[in-house]
């Protein structure tokens, strides 16, 4: 699966274009972070799993590439972890808002940063029932 599918999925859009609002699923979303050039090549990257955690050393540890990280941390340092990890992306659930110097970061690294309303619970979710799985150990 590729982000640009995962963003479908969870209604979500380049913030570039502005937020979409989800009849279907009642659910908020943007990407935070992307370039146009860039974002067509970003948003085919492969999501090869999932994940859910805020505690950045943890994640640190168990990060892998294309994974999908969903966190309510919103600095800067997220958005190290997700491109030494070469991660597919980031999602913020519950509304959370990137913090501006970590847009700007993630706009440098190509790395599509989506926003949802939904808790990271539901994400997770919804995740699952499109065939994302969790990391590999």
């Amino acid at each position: 699966m590729k982000v640009r599918e995962l963003m479908k999925t969870l209604s979500a859009k380049n913030a570039a274009e502005g937020v979409a609002e989800s009849v279907a699923e009642g659910l908020a979303a943007d990407v935070a972070a992307a370039e146009d050039a860039a974002v067509a090549e970003s948003l085919d990257a492969e999501v090869t799993c999932g994940y859910a955690c805020d505690l950045l050393s943890w994640v640190m540890a168990h990060g892998q590439p294309g994974m999908a990280w969903i966190t309510v941390q919103t600095h800067v340092n997220v958005i190290a972890v997700a491109a030494l990890m070469e991660m597919a992306c980031v999602i913020l659930p519950e509304g959370v808002e990137l913090e501006e110097a970590a847009v700007k970061k993630a706009r440098e690294e190509n790395l599509p940063v989506l926003m949802s309303a939904k808790t990271a619970y539901e994400l997770s979710g919804i995740m699952v029932k499109m065939g994302v799985p969790p990391p590999a150990v």
